[in-house]
């Protein structure tokens, strides 16, 4: 390394010193600044239910190819925690709560990873992650197999198209049954599914795995299981072997026609002739290699980065498509971009993800076509700004480490880039180009909150204006009538992390109140409407007439609104019919019943007249939402709640109990499976039955039992909740007597 370099290394290490950021210089992977062509390049995610052990197998993956030199465990008992848990209450609770972005090198081949949390109500996280990945690893606990947030990864890994291969984890813990795994991936997943690896022993016996495709077993020795030993397929497991590589086979030859020929012509096909079928099947998502370890005790790994390379896409193999908004009327045609490196396209990246730190916004891109040098201009697609690129860094969990260009295929983040989640960046301005955003679920659950100290107001609002920006998930309001602050999102703990965050990033310490439902309001039959809005009292006057129907929409589209033009003529002139429409969807924000958002309901606008003076788009604004009143008082409305799609594992001990307690909650067991002494119970529970359910379950089952919930539906409230609501909404307004003050 000559003079030069080091003095310059050493001026960014003085530079970076005084804004307290951790920047490493490159040793190991030195080479990573090389430009690697588009094939050796992957961009892959870890997904998984919560406790399946994402974070442990990254921690492994980045130990045994050279990224870190030792290996900490989740929750270990030298409280220094795994790398990609950087936040001090992720080491604290043992969970993930950030997705943390890394990159490592495996047999000359970069590998961009992003370790996602497996809690549901961080599942933006996974979301958005998701969005920019090339390909997956599924990860599946050996006992407990396909569980509710699985589920919820597939669907999102569906979504984007994205290929996965799945791994079978924990092969070490007592009940691990990979075969009960694979059943349930074909039944609840519905993949076609098939394992091309086979455990040599399980739970204590756990010594190796035996690789179907190359037939041959596979230890792991050292004291780290970093020494690959292959070996020949033991005696008492070889017939095992070969009816699993036929029935491998088997399942590749449904979906590929070189195989499936093979197949037929009672060929045995090759080593390479089965890879490259799994590759081809695993681009399509036609076929899903299972493979088998236990990252805890080191084995199973390196196999996993092989096939990683062999079975995932390259940038170049996954089909990124953008729109070209060439018209003013912002119809545009698909472009497929081109992730070549040569760098002769023009430069587009995607921001999905942001990060608010003491020294500004963090931004991850994904770089999807041409190159991007430190020092250049780009341009926010949707708002037009230009900003220059002062620095460029690669993400190492919190680290930074800088680079000076980043090419099509690399994962990267800027400073100080205004922009929200979801935004596109070009380096042409009359590139008029946007990428599709990302999936934002709508947030579940509300709190009040409020900073215990009146002084603490501005690091307060502080705080809710990044965690808002950050997280899209996480929403902040006023609520005029209470007088209170609201926060919402996907659930009690999503909450309870960012109370928390405020008092350790902020020293604002803060009061959370009593969780609030987000019901919703809907009609139960057809109601129609006839309305006039007139005020002619001399000067500027208002009028406009509506009549129409408000009519239910059907139960699976119960959170919608719908409005539909069906006027004829020019009783109700074109300009103004944007005015009704505004006006009814301003009049749901909220209801009359509870107070609460009103959604299901498709808004039909027949006919009406105006004024040739007096009639304005105001006018007819204030029809519609006078007209929605009307209907409030005329129809039959009811509350609709969120139900959720709960699963509870308990010690076979405590079935009855457990059950008698969900009853008690308003649930509807929808399935129960038993394994070795577990029991999993399926149910369908309000929303508003389960807040305090942790601590009932723990205190039940002696600390045993687990639970976790996701949303399914909204469903018509019970009558007796209904009117508590209404009660309740009525006495806040003051239209009911509060019936304490009477007794006083």
């Amino acid at each position: 390394m000559t003079i030069f370099n080091l003095l310059r290394i050493t001026n960014i290490v003085k530079k970076s010193s005084k804004l307290n950021l951790q920047i490493e210089t490159y040793s190991t992977h030195i080479k990573y600044a090389e430009h690697k062509p588009l094939e050796k390049i992957r961009n892959i995610g870890i997904s998984a239910h919560i406790d399946s052990g994402k974070t442990t197998l990254t921690e492994r993956i980045l130990f045994y190819t050279g990224r870190i030199n030792q290996m900490h465990e989740v929750k270990g008992k030298d409280n220094v925690g795994a790398v990609m848990d950087s936040m001090e209450l992720e080491r604290q609770r043992g969970i993930t709560i950030q997705s943390a972005a890394t990159y490592t090198i495996w047999k000359e081949h970069n590998i961009n990873i992003i370790d996602t949390p497996g809690h549901v109500d961080f599942t933006v996280e996974v979301e958005r992650a998701l969005r920019v990945l090339d390909g997956a690893v599924l990860v599946l606990c050996a006992v407990g197999g396909v569980q509710s947030q699985t589920l919820t990864v597939n669907r999102q890994m569906k979504r984007y198209s994205v290929p996965c291969l799945a791994f079978i984890n924990k092969l070490d813990r007592m009940g691990a049954n990979p075969e009960r795994v694979l059943k349930q991936m074909r039944t609840k997943l519905n993949h076609n599914a098939a394992f091309i690896h086979l455990p040599i022993g399980l739970e204590k016996e756990c010594q190796g795995i035996v690789d179907l495709v190359e037939e041959k077993a596979i230890y792991f020795d050292g004291d780290y299981g970093e020494k690959v030993r292959l070996d020949e397929i033991p005696q008492d497991k070889r017939t095992e072997a070969q009816e699993r590589r036929h029935e491998l086979i088997e399942h590749l030859s449904n979906v590929d026609e070189t195989i499936g020929e093979i197949f037929l012509e009672e060929k045995t096909p090759s080593v390479i002739d089965i890879k490259q079928a799994i590759r081809r099947t695993a681009l399509n998502r036609s076929f899903t290699p299972v493979l088998l370890g236990t990252a805890l005790k080191n084995k199973g790994v390196q196999p996993l980065l092989d096939a990683v390379l062999d079975y995932l896409p390259h940038p170049g193999e996954v089909e990124n498509t953008a729109i070209l908004n060439e018209d003013t009327d912002g119809e545009g045609q698909n472009i497929i971009l081109d992730a070549a490196r040569d760098g002769k396209k023009p430069f587009v990246g995607l921001a999905f993800k942001l990060e608010l730190s003491k020294f500004g916004q963090l931004t991850y891109l994904r770089c999807y076509q041409g190159v991007l040098k430190r020092g250049e201009y780009i341009f926010n697609a949707r708002t037009a700004k230009k900003v220059k690129i002062s620095r460029l860094v690669r993400m190492h969990s919190s680290n930074m480490e800088e680079v000076t260009e980043v090419l099509a295929g690399d994962i990267f983040a800027l400073f100080g880039v205004d922009c929200a989640s979801g935004d596109t960046f070009v380096n042409d301005n009359k590139l008029n180009l946007s990428m599709e955003s990302i999936h934002v679920p709508d947030p579940v659950v509300s709190m009040a909150i409020k900073p215990k100290n009146n002084k603490d107001r501005d690091n307060f609002s502080k705080a809710v204006a990044r965690f808002t920006k950050e997280d899209p998930t996480f929403q902040f309001r006023y609520d005029s009538d209470n007088k209170e602050t609201i926060v919402s999102g996907m659930g009690e703990l999503h909450l309870e992390i960012y109370a928390q965050r405020m008092e350790r990033e902020y020293n604002c310490p803060v009061e959370l109140g009593k969780p609030k439902v987000a019901f919703r309001e809907t009609l139960m039959s057809s109601c129609s409407f006839d309305y006039l809005h007139k005020k002619q009292s001399g000067g500027a006057g208002q009028f406009a007439k509506i009549t129409g129907i408000l009519e239910p929409l059907p139960p699976h589209q119960n959170t919608m609104l719908e409005f539909i033009d069906e006027t004829v003529g020019t009783n109700i002139p074109k300009q103004f019919v944007p005015g009704v429409e505004r006006g009814f969807i301003d009049t749901c924000q909220k209801g009359y019943l509870s107070g609460h958002k009103i959604s299901g309901v498709k808004f039909r606008l027949q006919d009406g007249a105006h004024h040739i003076v007096d009639s304005s788009e105001l006018a007819f604004f204030l029809a519609a939402k006078g007209a929605v009143k009307d209907v409030f008082e005329d129809g039959a409305w009811q509350i609709l709640e969120p139900i959720m799609f709960v699963e509870v594992v308990i010690p076979d001990e405590f079935h009855g109990a457990v059950l008698g307690h969900l009853n008690k909650r308003g649930g509807i067991i929808t399935g129960t499976e038993g394994t070795e002494g577990w029991t999993t119970l399926y149910a369908e529970v309000p929303l508003n039955n389960m807040f305090g359910y942790a601590g009932e379950l723990r205190s039940q089952t002696q600390g045993k039992g687990e639970f976790s919930m996701e949303y399914s539906r909204y469903s018509p409230c019970l009558p007796d909740v209904q009117e508590q609501l209404i009660r309740k909404y009525q006495e806040e307004m003051g239209l009911v007597p509060d019936q304490k003050k009477k007794k006083n």
